[in-house]
C-alpha cells in the first residue's frame, strides 16, 4: 500500500461518487464543462473587520440591483408563511416556529441565486434575477443540488427533534388551541423548559449547518470542485476561523430574529443583504 494514502470510510466513498454522479446530472441538463481544481483551496484566516467589509460589499450588491433582487427576497417571506400555514394545523402548531427557525438552515440553498448575481456582478457580467437563473446551467447544479438534500435531511431532523423535546415537555396531546398553547409554553415550567432546551439543541443544528455550509456552495459554483471536497474546505474554514464565524452566525440569527418581525416582511431585504454578504464572505476566506 502507498505511504500516506488515505483510506476513504464508506460514508466518504458514497458521498464523493454521490456528488461527481450529482455533477454529471448539471452537465446533462446543458451545463458547460469546465477543468477540475486541481489545487485544494486556500483557508484564510479572517476577522471581525471582514465580516464588516462582508456586510458592507453585500450593501453595495443589494443596492446595485434592488428592484431584482427585492423581487427575489420576496419569495422568503412567502416562503415561511407558507410553513406557518402548514403549521396552523392544531396537531403541529407546536411546529410552528421549529419550522419558521429551521428554514434558516435551508438558507445556503435558497440563495444560491443571490450568490450568482453577486458573481456576475464582480465579473462585470449583467446581472438580474434572469442572470441569477444560471445557476441552472452551471456545472456545479448537481453537487448544489445535493448540498440541498443535506441540508433539507438536517431540516428534516430538526423538526424530528423539535417534536421530541415538546412531547417531552408540553405533550404528547396537541395543545387546544393557539392562545392555550402560547399561555403553557410562557406560564409553565414545562413551556420553559421547552424554550431552553429547544434554543440550545436548535443552536446546535445551526451550528452544524454553517460549518458544512458557509463557503460550500459559493465554492461549487466558483470552481470545478467535488461535493466531498467543498464540504472540506467548509470545515476547515470554520476549524481556522471557530470565534470569527461564531460571530458571523450570531449576526444571521439576529437578522434573522429582526426581518421575522412583523409577519416575516422583513426577509425581503435581510435573505438577499445576508446572501450577497455571504458570498463576498467566502471571498475573503478562501482564495487559489
Amino acid at each position: 500500500m502507498a505511504e500516506g494514502r488515505h483510506i476513504e470510510n464508506p460514508f466518504e466513498y458514497a458521498l464523493e461518487k454521490t456528488s461527481w454522479a450529482l455533477r454529471d446530472t448539471g452537465r446533462m441538463l446543458g451545463a458547460e464543462r469546465r477543468p477540475r481544481t486541481a489545487a485544494a483551496p486556500t483557508v484564510n484566516r479572517i476577522t471581525a473587520a471582514d465580516l464588516r467589509a462582508a456586510l458592507r460589499e453585500g450593501m453595495a450588491d443589494l443596492g446595485a440591483a434592488r428592484a431584482d433582487i427585492v423581487f427575489i427576497g420576496v419569495i422568503y417571506p412567502l416562503a415561511g408563511l407558507l410553513l406557518l400555514q402548514v403549521a396552523a394545523n392544531r396537531n403541529l402548531l407546536p411546529l410552528a416556529f421549529p419550522l419558521v427557525s429551521g428554514f434558516a438552515l435551508l438558507g445556503p440553498l435558497a440563495a444560491v441565486g443571490l450568490y450568482e448575481i453577486s458573481r456576475r456582478r464582480e465579473r462585470g457580467e449583467p446581472a438580474s434575477w434572469r442572470d441569477a437563473a444560471g445557476v441552472l446551467s452551471s456545472p456545479a447544479l448537481g453537487s448544489i443540488l445535493g448540498m440541498g438534500l443535506i441540508l433539507l435531511a438536517l431540516f428534516g431532523v430538526w423538526l424530528a427533534a423539535a417534536w421530541a423535546i415538546y412531547n417531552a415537555t408540553l405533550g404528547p396531546e396537541p395543545p387546544a388551541s393557539a392562545g392555550a398553547f402560547l399561555s403553557d409554553v410562557f406560564s409553565t415550567p414545562a413551556g420553559w423548559t421547552m424554550i431552553v432546551v429547544g434554543c440550545a439543541v436548535g443552536a446546535v443544528f445551526a451550528a452544524v449547518a454553517l460549518a458544512v455550509s458557509i463557503v460550500t456552495i459559493p465554492l461549487l459554483l466558483d470552481r470545478d470542485i467535488s461535493l466531498l471536497r467543498a464540504i472540506g474546505v467548509s470545515l476547515k474554514a470554520v476549524r481556522e476561523n471557530p470565534t470569527t464565524l461564531a460571530m458571523w452566525g450570531l449576526i444571521v440569527a439576529s437578522a434573522l430574529v429582526l426581518g421575522s418581525v412583523p409577519v416575516l416582511v422583513g426577509l425581503i431585504v435581510v435573505m438577499p443583504l445576508l446572501g450577497h454578504a455571504t458570498w463576498r464572505l467566502y471571498r475573503r476566506l478562501v482564495s487559489s
